[in-house]
């Protein structure tokens, strides 16, 4: 019959997109690929909202492309061109896009399926495979997952509070560098830092010079980085990993890099066999993100409040229950 084996190769699916650089999200009726012999259709339960969802849907790098359903899916796959939110070509041709995970189902080659231990609630586990994979990747690359080590973690953020939970699980001494003296009761009291650095202040910065040995940077607003290498020790390691603004490139110091052989880097998640092993890892320790979750039509206000910091400290959109379809 005409049109059958056209039907026969979609799956019909509901999402909410943004279309266009409002970043305004509203529901959007698409189609998956049919389910193939090597594929996986996913019922989606909950999904994580992060800053590259924000950043994306506003087109804030330029590279946008619409309409897009944000959304982060997840051995270096992270590094490749192909993304949710972009489209790719391949001789003249336009690939399938690639729609996320504010949306019903999902289809995936099996390659690119995660097990998800059943110790970890969904809702709080949803962020790891986002947030979790950022911090645990450039900690185990960078060798800053060392039982007795000292790590610096900049932010208290979605990131932050994540980063501070995997480096407790591994045994090290944990310092939380922050603009805002009132999160020290919540680094130290509830979420297990050793202790607190207030950034601003050039006395506790000075008292704690060349004591860590690497520091995960979350921050994506821009900020200086000098007084951020002055902590580190000898060979230490400053890892960035929040995007700041193109417009606004990061002075970069480099007597003070030259001066105790240290070392800046970025980091960007990480593949899908790390991914396997931090969700195991997190299982293992009962790691979780600390989680708000929201129904679908509240996405446009979850957005407004991301953009201004006002989450403690991770989004996540109860597909399963409010998506309506």
């Amino acid at each position: 019959m005409p049109g059958t084996y056209e039907q026969e190769q979609t799956q019909k699916a509901i999402g909410w997109a943004a279309l266009d650089s409002s970043g305004i999200l509203s529901p959007f009726h698409f189609t998956r690929r049919a389910n193939g012999d090597n594929d996986i259709t996913m019922k989606i339960l909950y999904c994580g909202i992060c800053h590259s969802d924000l950043h994306m849907t506003t087109n804030e790098f330029g590279i946008s492309s619409y309409p897009m359903i944000p959304g982060c899916q997840d051995n270096l796959e992270n590094y490749c061109t192909k993304s949710t939110y972009t489209f790719t070509f391949f001789e003249g041709a336009e690939e399938e896009k690639n729609y996320g995970g504010f949306s019903d189902i999902v289809v995936v080659n099996e390659h690119f399926a995660i097990r998800f231990p059943d110790s970890l609630s969904p809702e709080g586990g949803a962020p790891l495979l986002c947030g979790g994979i950022t911090v645990y990747s450039p900690m185990k690359y960078f060798g800053l997952n060392e039982a007795g080590k000292h790590l610096g973690v900049v932010g208290l953020g979605g990131l932050g509070h994540l980063a501070v939970k995997f480096a407790k699980a591994f045994g090290m001494k944990v310092t939380v560098i922050s603009t805002s003296p009132n999160k020290k009761e919540e680094a130290i009291g509830r979420l297990g830092a050793d202790s607190f650095l207030v950034s601003s202040d050039t006395m506790e910065m000075q008292a704690a010079m060349n004591t860590m040995d690497g520091i995960l940077d979350t921050v994506s607003a821009p900020h200086p980085l000098n007084p951020l290498i002055g902590l580190l020790k000898c060979n230490g390691k400053l890892i960035l990993l929040g995007a700041t603004d193109l417009e606004k490139p990061v002075d970069l110091p480099i007597v003070p890099l030259l001066v105790g052989r240290k070392l800046i880097a970025g980091s960007n998640s990480g593949g899908l066999k790390e991914t396997q092993e931090m969700i195991d890892f997190a299982g293992k320790h009962n790691i979780v993100a600390d989680v708000e979750v929201i129904p679908m039509d509240y996405v446009n206000t979850a957005m407004k409040r991301l953009a201004k910091g006002d989450i403690r400290y991770r989004f996540v959109i109860d597909i399963g229950n409010t998506l309506m379809t």
